[in-house]
């Protein structure tokens, strides 16, 4: 599961939501070139979209491609308003917390029908992910692989961590590596350390790790790396037991009671708090995916990549992918095909991976991602290692049920609730609204 435009080149135009009318959407241009909206979030791949978009129209002159760029912040706060009132843009990315419903309501294009001959070629975790009552209703777009850890190179080594040997255990302190870790790599503005005499809770200039209310990134990773679930195979939600209520807590106590993490006011207000802290040096330890690597080439500093700490239950990831889905709504079908089967297409999908801005689920698009990567010096395995998973969050009423139980996790996290009473208030919350 944060990616930057550049200007418009050629036949593509890239506009800010604000500016392209829903009525516009659905108009054939006067020369007779159908225009084809395309909204998604990530700034680098829009700009690789660019590139992709001006070899598409040169090969299909008839067909226009703007893309709508609205950033992740406020992406699915308006693409479900849309969506329901048939103004959604032609082509659209969606993630797996919002597909089934709109699959359900009949709002997809059934890509699986349309564009079987392709299939072979995408990413099977992603076709897996996407695919709903034997439908595949999206194409795969970007794949997040494996979540795993980035690391200021200078810190580490200074305060003696090995970030490719770090474990959490929440029962036995002597096998834990991870908080002590953080203690170290933690510093006040005096440079003192938790534990040490005088660290000063409130002048903290320097975390060690970014524990945070972070679904993708964070929390879905040690539930599953302790054993637990989040949601049940019906769906439901499953995560209020005691082996989730000790990865919650180790998470909450992380940042609560041993201040090696920043506040849960700092990260839920700003998603990219952590990530910014980061890059400006105020973080040692940043677990996060393949999202995020090209914004930290901006790093003023040398960093890496290691492993996802390890749980009781070894290191257990989320993989997680984006599909471009087609809006069954546009009158555009056939134009919008033919978009969708150049994204799914090796040469379309290449300007993402060259660029590095997103592990394509276009299989045969990912060597350009590694060799990017690599010729930066930068070691990708963490991300596409073998290793368990848990499985990545699904059901036509996930996103609803999440907006539902994030207040009651907002408390968890600031420490104003307990971690078991909350967790089964959240779980009883969300169970409720996908009834």
């Amino acid at each position: 599961m944060t990616r930057r435009l550049a200007a418009a080149l050629g036949l593509v135009a890239v506009l800010l939501a604000s500016a392209c009318s829903p009525a516009s959407r659905f108009d054939d241009d006067a020369d007779g070139v159908t225009t084809v909206t395309f909204r998604l979030w990530d700034r680098q791949v829009a700009a690789a979209y660019e590139r992709s978009f001006a070899a598409f129209s040169r090969a299909n002159p008839d067909i226009r491609v703007e893309l709508v760029q609205v950033p992740f912040a406020d992406y699915f706060t308006s693409l479900p308003l849309d969506v329901a009132s048939g103004t959604a843009t032609d082509v659209y990315w969606v993630n797996a917390q919002y597909f089934g419903a709109f699959a359900d309501a009949g709002r997809l294009i059934d890509v699986g029908s349309a564009l079987a001959d392709q299939r072979a070629g995408w990413a099977a975790p992603a076709v897996e992910q996407y695919t709903r009552a034997g439908t595949l209703w999206g194409v795969p777009a970007v794949t997040d692989g494996r979540i795993a850890l980035f690391y200021h190179r200078d810190m580490v080594r200074e305060a003696g961590v090995d970030p490719a040997a770090l474990r959490w255990d929440p029962t036995d302190p002597a096998a834990d590596t991870l908080l002590p870790a953080a203690r170290r790599l933690t510093r006040d503005a005096a440079g003192r350390s938790p534990g040490q005499p005088g660290f000063d809770p409130g002048a903290v200039r320097r975390y060690g790790y970014n524990a945070a209310r972070d679904l993708q990134a964070i929390f879905y990773n040690f539930v599953g790396s302790n054993g637990a679930r989040f949601q049940a195979p019906d769906g439901t939600f499953d995560f209020a037991t005691p082996a989730g209520e000790q990865a919650f807590g180790y998470l909450v106590d992380m940042i609560d009671r041993e201040r090696v993490a920043p506040s849960a006011a700092d990260t839920g207000q700003n998603p990219d708090f952590s990530r910014d802290a980061f890059l400006q040096g105020r973080m040692a330890l940043f677990q996060s995916g393949t999202y995020n690597l090209a914004n930290l080439t901006e790093a003023p500093f040398a960093w890496g990549v290691a492993p996802l700490p390890a749980g009781p239950a070894g290191r257990v990831s989320v993989v997680n992918s984006i599909v471009a889905a087609g809006n069954a709504d546009s009158p555009k079908r056939p134009e919008i095909l033919r978009v969708l089967r150049w994204l799914g297409s090796p040469e379309g999908a290449a300007p993402v991976g060259d660029s590095g801005a997103g592990l394509p689920a276009v299989t045969a698009a990912q060597r350009g991602w590694f060799a990017y990567w690599a010729a930066r010096g930068v070691d990708t395995r963490p991300f596409v290692e073998d290793g368990p998973t848990i499985p990545a969050p699904s059901g036509p009423k996930y996103g609803a049920a999440l907006t539902a139980m994030e207040p009651t996790l907002d408390e968890v996290f600031a420490g104003r609730l307990p971690v078991g009473p909350g967790l089964r208030s959240a779980q009883d919350v969300g169970n409720a609204a996908l009834r």
